[in-house]
Parts: C-alpha cells; structure tokens; sequence
C-alpha cells in the first residue's frame, strides 16, 4: 500500500489516558525478541519496545476514531484503519503486515453483516493455513486494552490488523536493535523532509554520526531500543514515541 505524503495529525488529549496503559507486558515483548535474535534482552530494553509499540497503535487507533466520528460511527471498521494511515504518513508501519490482510489487500476494509462480523468470502481455500505473522494473536489482549483506554472499540477483523501490525513492528524494532548492538551504533546520512503531495522531498545537510555504543555485544539495552526507533519511525511519532520511551523506563532497572 502507498500512501500519500501529508500532514501528520497529533492525537491531542484523547492520547492521555493511553499513556497510563502498559498493553504489552515485558515477557510478551522478550518472547518476540527471542523469535528474532538469541541476544539477551534488558528489561528497561522490554518496556521501551513495549512503549515504542504503543505510541505507535495508539496513533492509529486515534486516527481511525476520528475517521468513524466523521460517520457517526463508535465501533471501529477496518477502513476507519485504512483512513487513518492515508491520512498520517507516519504510522505507515507494517508494510510486511499488508499482504497478508484482506483489509489492506483490497484497500477498502471488509464486508461486515450488522453484528460487525466479517461476512466471509463465498470461495474458500480447502486447507485453513496458519497467519504469515508468528505469534501475531498474542497481542490481542493489549491492543483491547488501549482501544478501552480511548473509549474504543472494533470489529473482529480490526482487532486482527492491529495485532498484525503491532507483530510486525516490534518484529523490525527488534531486528534493528540487534543490528545496532552486532554494529556497534547506527550511522545516519542526512535527514529527508516530506513535502505536499507534488512537491520533491527536500534533503537536509548530514548530521554528525552518532555516538558509538557502550556495553557488550551480547545483550539488548534500552537506548539500543531507542536507537532502532529512530530507524522504524520518523517525525513527530518517532519524538513523540521516544520521549515516551524515556519516561517509562525512567524508573526501570537496566538489567
């Protein structure tokens, strides 16, 4: 799917509340870690993927929230999901995610009867295969828990895009914070800002390489986390995303 770049959208005050919600317990978020790489993983490194994973569904549950306003609609739908990413380039996360799903397949949603349960196709596959995203349904429990936190709630098929998603971008966090332990640190090369749609993005000067990590080449910390979100994100959530990073592992033992 490729979406248009456009002005992100912030959350405003209806984000509050998710701030107090921790979906993705730090087991949860180590047993995805452990599908990826063999490294130790700290615990102040477990809550900030854990918080990283949330800003991020949170953005997008806001911004489907608004969308289902717009038609009076509380219940969430799968285009509501659709009119969120459209509408904030930087939430456009989960490109191995869209594939797999008949929302993002078709780029219209569903078919749902007046329960809000996906009408399934009239041609079945005879043999029922397994998600292409491992582990995908154990996010359920925390993504019900921040659709609560904003007052939300979603038709079945929704909740499985959102569990998709959030699989598929603690995935690559995960991968990209071993990367930057195996490397040594992340090197950027300059920044790149989106303009409005039309306009070429602009290239700003190179910034000054980051500082190379400490610590051994055996464990996962929390800035590698951090480091790897300013791989996965950019723009206002990549801030928004580590600022709230550093607060929840601000009371949070290393180890």
């Amino acid at each position: 799917m490729t979406a248009q770049p456009a002005r992100p959208e912030r959350t405003g005050p209806e984000t509050a509340s998710a701030m107090d919600v921790a979906p993705f317990a730090p087991s949860l978020v180590k047993a995805v870690f452990r599908d990826v790489t063999p490294m130790h993983v700290s615990r102040s490194a477990a809550w900030a993927a854990a918080s990283v994973t949330r800003t991020v569904l949170t953005e997008m549950i806001a911004g489907a929230r608004r969308a289902a306003a717009e038609e009076a609609r509380k219940k969430l739908i799968p285009g509501d999901l659709l009119s969120a990413i459209g509408r904030n380039v930087e939430i456009d996360v989960a490109d191995t995610w869209y594939g797999h799903s008949p929302t993002f397949k078709d780029g219209t949603g569903a078919l749902y009867d007046a329960e809000g349960v996906i009408v399934p196709s009239p041609e079945r596959s005879r043999s029922r295969k397994p998600s292409a995203v491992v582990g995908a349904h154990r996010f359920e429990a925390g993504i019900k828990r921040l659709l609560r936190s904003q007052g939300a709630t979603a038709v079945p098929v929704m909740l499985r895009d959102l569990d998709g998603i959030a699989s598929v971008f603690l995935t690559h966090l995960a991968r990209d914070a071993a990367m930057v332990v195996r490397e040594g640190g992340i090197k950027r090369f300059g920044t790149v800002t989106l303009g409005t749609p039309g306009e070429p993005p602009s290239f700003a000067s190179p910034v000054q390489d980051p500082p190379l990590r400490s610590g051994d080449r055996r464990t996962i910390g929390r800035d590698d986390v951090l480091a790897a979100t300013t791989i996965q994100l950019f723009g206002d959530i990549r801030q928004r995303a580590l600022t709230e990073a550093r607060e929840a592992t601000r009371n949070t033992p290393a180890g």
